[in-house]
């Protein structure tokens, strides 16, 4: 074949094509049906059982609408264990919209932050180009939920519940980016005007007083301090003094989030195991702690998070839903749908490939609350998703272990189930990753 596609090339291409009657069939189901359910592999479905030799006890699943908050709701489902043993309730739930207002306010003033440090750049670099490209995204990383708890803490969801934007967030992102890229547009030229920086950071401050007004409007207004009732499983009415989101954190949650790290599994040439990684211009709160990676086999991430589920605390975790996942039935194994066999080719690039080349990042956070062991080697995992009660197993999603070799790349470990040789490693300094590396994904 030549350098164009010609009729001659068409006429080829034909005669080519298979004509036997499974090729017939396979077409004909595909195109009435979709490619989904022709290639779905019920074995799949029989070999991932519902059911774990160790389960953490979780309350109702929570659902994230229409909105790519998942890395949040991973983070605060991490909590509810522990806060519904300290108020002997059934069930809780944080406010996610609390920290969405505080990460998007974070995010803003990163962003103008980042523009003013670049502000000397062309237009057209590179650097600057990727930050304008999606500066307000609802993603996030776990670092980056540790920023937000450590300096805003949590409250409550009936204290700052859900409003339209806060679960439908596409239009509210839209018309905050908007903004940003307009006052984006403003510092680069007073920075060409020679004005000092001074000057650029007295013209931000405005802008975020604006950009908060704007988030009240789409997602109300952030309690300062608030009084916090509820009613345990003894029938008991219960209330406290007044507090803050901070204190309220401190004395019903309490976890130190310093103590916790991502291990990833990221498989690539530049990325050698047991070197620790961070992405230059990820983030959301400036003076908060940077992303930091530490990467690993995937033998070790599996062996660290056994060990923190067995131990009753769940795990925050990174991966690809988009790939080899039934996202109705809650199945994630990497035969579930049988692409290669519906269309006679093979899908073989391997975990490394399919980062270097584009075809898989992170994409979706989700935790850990139960795994499979046999011979004490795992060969499912329980997955506590933020989609609703209405996939999966009344929110569950089933994950089968070949399935976290392929598309798990990180998991969040508190230090103390590292090995003495992972723990050593934290303290070097890292490696600076390119934002648009596969690593700077968000979930």
């Amino acid at each position: 074949m030549g350098k164009t596609i010609n009729r001659g090339t068409i006429l080829k291409i034909l005669n080519q094509q298979p004509n036997h009657s499974v090729a017939e069939v396979m077409r004909n189901a595909i195109i009435a049906n979709g490619i989904e359910k022709v290639a779905f592999n019920n074995s799949s479905q029989i070999g991932l059982q519902n059911n774990f030799s160790h389960e953490i006890k979780t309350g109702k699943i929570t659902s994230q609408e229409k909105s790519g908050r998942c890395w949040m709701f991973a983070g605060l489902n991490l909590f509810r264990s522990k806060i519904t043993k300290k108020l002997n309730t059934d069930d809780f739930e944080f406010s996610q919209n609390y920290l969405m207002f505080f990460d998007k306010l974070e995010k803003a003033n990163y962003f103008l932050e980042s523009i003013i440090n670049t502000a000397a750049e062309d237009i057209y670099s590179r650097i600057v180009m990727w930050l304008l490209r999606d500066p307000l995204q609802d993603g996030g990383q776990w670092d980056m939920f540790v920023n937000l708890i450590k300096k805003y803490g949590a409250v409550p969801k009936n204290v700052m519940p859900e409003t339209f934007h806060s679960s439908n967030s596409a239009l509210m992102n839209q018309l905050l980016t908007a903004q940003l890229r307009k006052w984006a547009s403003i510092l680069r030229k007073m920075n060409q005007e020679g004005k000092p920086e001074k000057a650029l950071r007295e013209k931000k401050s405005e802008f975020i007083v604006e950009f908060y007004r704007f988030l009240t409007y789409f997602l109300g207004d952030p309690p300062l301090e608030f009084y916090f009732e509820y009613r345990d499983k003894d029938g008991k009415h219960q209330s406290t003094d007044s507090l803050t989101p901070l204190k309220f954190y401190k004395e019903f949650v309490g976890i130190d989030l310093d103590e916790y790290i991502s291990l990833i599994h990221a498989p690539t040439p530049d990325k050698p195991f047991f070197k620790t990684y961070t992405v230059e211009f990820l983030g959301n709160v400036i003076e908060g702690r940077k992303v930091l990676y530490l990467n690993s086999p995937i033998d070790l991430l599996k062996k660290c998070t056994v060990s923190q589920l067995t131990a009753d605390e769940p795990v925050w975790f990174g991966c690809d839903i988009r790939l080899q996942t039934d996202k109705q039935k809650g199945l994630m194994d990497t035969r579930v749908f049988l692409y290669d066999y519906a269309l006679d080719t093979k899908f073989d690039l391997s975990k490394s490939e399919r980062l270097l080349y584009g075809e898989s990042l992170l994409t979706h956070a989700m935790v850990f609350t139960g795994v499979n062991l046999k011979n004490g080697k795992p060969d499912r995992w329980k997955v506590e998703n933020s989609w609703g009660e209405e996939r999966g197993e009344k929110g569950f999603f089933i994950m089968s272990d070949t399935w976290f070799d392929e598309f798990n790349y990180q998991v969040v470990i508190n230090k103390k189930y590292l090995t003495k040789e992972m723990a050593d490693l934290l303290t070097s300094a890292p490696v600076v990753l390119s934002p648009w590396d596969p690593m700077g994904a968000l979930a």
